[in-house]
């Protein structure tokens, strides 16, 4: 999603297999706990996200515990079963993917935030993406993130939102 512009280190080329604990209550705070770690241990610019599936009617969640709003080691479709069963009788299908991104960069703290709004179906379609994809239909489409190709979804989704904000203020579009 960046482009050739930007050579992207990998955690796995840095020599780290850290796991992470993500035990901030906020998508913020993952967000700047995951890049403050990198940063403190290898001593390098970097930047890290959280994302998560927010449903109004479920008061926000699955929100930060999105991959494992089942339980521990579940999968994709245990977590899409739980919101589905949740939100059986509800009229509110409201939700959102939201993604932020922290940067630490020379010393700084940024953060950027891409948002897609959209609907929770009563059931899942399509085949491709992953999580959450089947059952969320974002606003103004008539497709859900997995009935989408890789190349459209990349164009609307929350973290391609993200991604461009971020790389907006690497090309001194948005001042922080």
């Amino acid at each position: 999603m960046l482009g050739r512009d930007y050579h992207i280190v990998s955690l796995a080329e840095l020599g780290c297999s850290d796991d992470i604990p993500e035990t901030e209550p906020t998508l913020e705070g993952n967000a700047k706990l995951k890049a403050h770690h990198i940063h403190n241990k290898y001593n390098t610019d970097c930047f890290a996200d959280d994302t998560g599936l927010e449903v109004e009617a479920l008061g926000g969640e699955p929100g930060v515990i999105s991959a494992r709003y089942a339980g521990a080691g579940c999968a994709s479709e245990d977590n899409m079963r739980k919101v589905l069963r949740l939100m059986t009788g509800k009229t509110n299908r409201e939700a959102r993917f939201r993604t932020v991104i922290c940067l630490l960069i020379d010393g700084k703290e940024y953060l950027f935030e891409g948002r897609v709004d959209g609907v929770i179906l009563e059931s899942g379609r399509g085949e491709r993406g992953f999580g959450y994809d089947p059952i969320f239909k974002p606003e103004g489409y008539d497709t859900t993130f997995a009935e989408m190709s890789i190349e459209e979804k990349n164009l609307i989704s929350h973290r391609a939102r993200a991604i461009t904000k971020m790389m907006d203020f690497f090309k001194g579009n948005i001042n922080h």
